[in-house]
């Protein structure tokens, strides 16, 4: 640690710096301030006279923005004297009788506060300022910086950057939008919708085509944006560099904290959180597998479980978990009334309104541990599971019936997992051919949705999904209590665009053969009714056009993410006419590029944009370029 006196000068500036607007200090529930940091006991420890010399500290992971309103967004950077994360909030192990903050045979922790300036323009040379502060950052939020700046215009274009107080030691230039205000009349908006990012198994290239095509204004990550797995039980990275770190499953805040910070090395999620506001949500893999409210696949509240799993209890790691997701993502304190509460509303104007949901962590019924799956199953249809529990599932109404009521054109709703029917008996078998992990494991939760929808007539909805690690597009539909007809649309509610993984594997196997993913796809789409196109083959995302009249979805496959390239094959076009409620006919316009489409056909060109250079060429269906 290197440090210095700094002159009185300095100190005179860096005396107006905060620690209360550096957003991290606090509690990620507003109503358990006792789950923040003590501000004051951090105050208290650290030396106001000493800090460390500006040339030693480095932005280490770029900068981000995220969670934009009309008037502010969040901003976010660290900025450290090392690149490791800090063990300042780890718990003793050992036969130490007591938690000993200072005791250096096992934590570190910092006497220094790092003071960091932030400023917001309307122009790239930060020219016109427009919004600017200082605030505090130490080892006790990992060095991690969150604002909010404010005073900003509805739906405008702004540029912000970070800089070490009294110092030319600047972060990149970030860029960020805030959305309109709720009663504006906006013409279009754009968004990109990922999902399920392991590190292991590939570069991170689909967030960076977005950000090398400049196609949006806003980036949703519906979760996975971790996994919590050890190099090779998940994924082997040691063929491409990427073992991610701790090389252990994680538990700790530390560990937490880490994982994060490796992602945070990949150059196109860098890039993608430098360029757009993001508006994330977690779903399981953010703390562990197959997550509910009392436990996970492999961790439950059970002495053997505890001892299994390093003495951790599943809310301890579920603490770690949250706590590092919120120093270490661009996200908003909402009104929570507990620490998980991360579900919450965005009005894009009278355009969209988007509806984020958390069906993994906030309050959600037993699901399928894989060790009580016939269990889950029988009880799939019990009125009194939920996939959100009773609070969230009553906002979530609320808000499809206000946004319909003030007018809004287009209902989006972010889902963690699948919403339409997956019959997939083909893969796992006619006893149990469902996915109890995904709602339909929750199908009375399922039936008071579509109830709520179909009985007050809200229209234009489109809900996305992640999770699956493959593509699914289908009308929205209430089976069995509905008259459908799948040909023509008729009897559809709304529209479900569900996404690939960005490098999660193929469910049906990593190195799946195209024909054989095809085949499958066939099988599956035969079997669902309302499923109008499958897709398991390519890793990838999606993008959403929102005009008054329509909403534009298009499929992105990669043809390797075990390379870092700036490639993807538009594989599959869809749109939703207004008041329609339905995919448009002809769906997908009768041809798409892989998988599975009903009534239409599957025709492989191989087509490919280079998004790094705006060319095109066409790539093998192996995954070697031609």
């Amino acid at each position: 640690m290197k440090l210095q006196f700094v002159s009185l000068l300095p100190l005179a500036s860096v005396a107006s710096a905060s620690w209360s607007k550096n957003l991290n200090y606090r509690s990620p529930s507003e109503h358990h301030p006792a789950l923040g940091i003590s501000i004051h006991k951090v105050v208290k420890r650290n030396d106001p006279a000493r800090s460390y010399e500006a040339s030693s500290l480095n932005f280490t992971h770029g900068v981000a923005s995220g969670d934009p309103y009309p008037n502010s967004v969040i901003l976010w950077t660290r900025v450290a004297p090392h690149s490791d994360n800090s063990q300042s909030n780890v718990t003793v192990t050992g036969y130490a009788p007591l938690f000993d903050h200072d005791n250096e045979k096992y934590v570190k922790v910092s006497k220094s506060p790092v003071c960091v300036e932030y400023a917001v323009s309307s122009d790239k040379n930060m020219s016109t300022v427009v919004d600017s502060g200082q605030v505090f950052t130490s080892s006790d939020v990992d060095f991690t910086v969150k604002v909010e700046a404010k005073n900003l215009k509805a739906y405008t274009q702004y540029y912000y950057q970070f800089n070490v107080c009294n110092s030319n030691n600047k972060s990149p230039l970030g860029r960020t939008k805030t959305t309109p205000n709720a009663d504006d009349d906006i013409t279009d908006v754009s968004i990109a919708v990922y999902s399920c990012a392991n590190y292991p198994f590939g570069f991170f290239n689909a967030y960076g085509n977005t950000a090398r095509k400049d196609s949006v204004d806003y980036v949703v990550h519906l979760g996975d944006y971790i996994y919590e797995y050890k190099n090779g039980d998940y994924g082997w990275g040691n063929s491409i560099g990427r073992i991610p770190q701790p090389d252990r499953e994680i538990f700790t805040l530390y560990d937490y904290r880490k994982r994060l910070a490796t992602y945070r090395t990949d150059l196109d999620l860098i890039a993608s959180h430098q360029q757009f506001p993001w508006i994330p949500v977690w779903d399981d893999h953010e703390v562990a597998d197959n997550t509910y409210r009392d436990g996970a696949s492999e961790l439950n509240n059970t002495e053997d479980s505890f001892l299994r799993d390093g003495g951790v209890s599943v809310d301890q790691r579920k603490m770690n978990a949250v706590r590092a997701y919120f120093e270490w993502m661009p996200i908003r304190q909402v009104d929570m009334d507990d620490n998980l509460r991360i579900w919450r509303s965005f009005s894009i104007g009278k355009l969209v309104d988007l509806v984020m949901l958390d069906t993994r962590q906030y309050d959600r019924s037993i699901t399928d541990l894989y060790w009580n799956t016939d269990y889950v199953h029988d009880i799939s249809n019990d009125a009194g599971r939920s996939l959100m529990g009773s609070r969230q599932e009553n906002w979530f109404y609320r808000s499809l019936s206000e946004s319909a009521e003030r007018g809004a054109t287009w209902r989006v709703v972010g889902s963690q997992i699948v919403f339409s029917r997956m019959n997939q008996s083909a893969g796992l078998g006619p006893e149990n051919p469902f996915d109890y992990d995904a709602w339909d494991g929750y199908q009375s939760n399922k039936n008071r949705t579509l109830h709520h929808l179909y009985s007050n007539k809200i229209e234009n909805n489109i809900f996305l999904s992640g999770d699956s690690h493959a593509s699914w597009v289908s009308d929205l539909v209430w089976l069995d209590e509905k008259s459908y007809n799948s040909s023509t649309g008729a009897g559809s509610i709304g529209v479900e665009f569900a996404g690939s993984a960005v490098t999660s594997p193929c469910p049906y196997g990593a190195n799946i053969t195209l024909a054989a993913a095809n085949n499958y796809s066939h099988i599956i789409e035969s079997s669902n009714e309302e499923l109008q196109w499958q897709d398991l083959y390519y890793r990838g995302y999606f993008e959403l056009h929102f005009t008054h009249d329509e909403v534009q979805a298009n499929f992105f496959g990669l043809p390797t993410v075990v390379t870092r390239n700036s490639w993807e094959i538009p594989i599959a076009n869809f749109t939703v006419k207004l008041g329609e409620n339905k995919l448009q006919r002809p769906v997908a316009g009768g041809v798409v590029e892989s998988g599975s489409l009903k009534f239409g056909k599957v025709v492989q060109n191989n087509l490919t944009l280079d998004t790094g250079n705006g060319t095109w060429f066409v790539s093998h269906a192996d995954l070697e370029v031609l």
